[in-house]
């Protein structure tokens, strides 16, 4: 006997109603994805619960891939036996025995099957005085117990559990459209990435690269991040967009207070574009309330004025140093804080104005047309496909 499957736990997902099915076979369709690496390894839908036929694979390595899934709230190893007694006995036992250094243990019987002969308290009974009279100095104790075994009789099998893991939460990705994340190498915008995905969004990505004043390390960096970022979802398409003739020009036909503002609303103008060419419904944002010049309500105010995309923004009220824990959790904090410049940081103004006017940077853009400069960023965007299976340096063989 051995555990031979992984149950898994929907949370949210639970409460969507006749909506549920859609956001099932995605989470489904991700797990797939998720865990291609065991061929052997097989997803299969129960009421109310997904499992993992493990096949003959280690079970800790699936778990792990799982355990970066959004849509799963908890994950366990299981049992699965026929929905016989004598049998349920004996796997509750291995589940007992299996675990180290357990003093007391607690049996929980859910019996979805209600052909089942016994019922679920006469059973509690049952499985735990078979697990006293086999084994030695282990006790019950129903209110904190060492382990919890559970014993879920269903109308295929019965399971049994004797651990849960935490997974990620949230909706599945791609169950809430997709979303056009302005990705710099900073700390911020690859956790607004992430926490996006944890609602459920298919993330792509736009970074706006200038060099010679950003080096292709920078360039690099940006994408070594969203390879982080498919940990948690699927493939990230990265919009690379040669920016540096459109930030000169900013910068030299512009007052130098307006020109962070201006290269932010070019920013957006551009980032609409690519999303109406990849049918992307929305934007998203590392912006902070208050943490910058550009950040403010007022800058916000003006900047948004050039768009009437939804603009998202996840870590708009956060403590810096929130974002920086989730960063180390998510694992892209050491890769961010590389000394690798992004267009953001060059070029800054002294004294950027922290409350722009819509009427005063509507009256400098048109002083100058920018179109030319637009278009040729548009027309010169570089897309790199990134997924969480393949290096990211072998979509950069051709930039060096």
């Amino acid at each position: 006997m051995q555990y031979d499957h992984i149950l898994i736990r929907y949370g949210e997902m639970a409460l969507k109603g006749k909506n549920i099915k859609t956001f099932i076979i995605r989470l489904q369709e991700n797990i797939q994805q998720k865990i291609k690496e065991f061929p052997n390894a097989k997803v299969k839908r129960s009421q109310g619960r997904m499992f993992i036929l493990l096949n003959g694979h280690e079970p800790d390595p699936v778990m792990e891939k799982l355990q970066n899934v959004f849509g799963i709230h908890s994950l366990s190893l299981a049992i699965k036996v026929d929905n016989n007694l004598e049998k349920i006995k004996e796997a509750a036992l291995y589940a007992l025995t299996k675990n180290e250094e357990v003093n007391t243990f607690k049996v929980s019987v859910k019996r979805i099957a209600k052909d089942f002969p016994v019922r679920s308290q006469e059973l509690n009974q049952i499985l735990g005085g078979h697990l006293l009279k086999n084994t030695e100095g282990i006790q019950v104790d129903v209110h904190k117990p060492d382990l919890e075994i559970k014993v879920e009789i269903r109308l295929e099998a019965t399971y049994i559990t004797s651990s849960v893991a935490p997974g990620l939460g949230g909706l599945p990705v791609g169950t809430s459209g997709k979303s056009l994340l302005l990705l710099s190498g900073g700390i911020d915008s690859p956790v607004a990435g992430y926490l996006a995905m944890k609602r459920g969004v298919q993330l792509e990505a736009i970074h706006f690269h200038s060099p010679p004043f950003t080096s292709e390390r920078a360039k690099q960096k940006v994408l070594d991040l969203t390879k982080q970022l498919t940990k948690y979802g699927k493939a990230i398409k990265v919009h690379v967009v040669p920016f540096t003739n459109l930030q000169q020009e900013i910068f030299r036909e512009m007052p130098e207070d307006y020109a962070m503002t201006i290269m932010r609303r070019m920013m957006f103008r551009i980032s609409e574009r690519v999303c109406e060419n990849e049918s992307i419904l929305s934007l998203a944002t590392g912006e902070n309330l208050g943490q910058v010049a550009s950040q403010t309500m007022d800058s916000m105010h003006t900047i948004n004025e050039v768009t009437n995309y939804p603009i998202i923004r996840p870590l708009v009220t956060m403590d810096k140093q929130e974002v920086i824990q989730i960063a180390e959790e998510i694992g892209t904090y050491e890769t961010s804080i590389l000394p690798y410049e992004d267009c953001c940081t060059i070029f800054v103004p002294k004294s950027p104005k922290t409350k722009p006017k819509r009427e005063k940077v509507s009256y400098y853009e048109s002083t100058h047309d920018f179109t030319a400069s637009i278009e040729e960023a548009i027309n010169g965007i570089e897309t790199i496909k990134v997924t969480d299976q393949e290096k990211v340096e072998e979509y950069f063989t051709d930039l060096f």
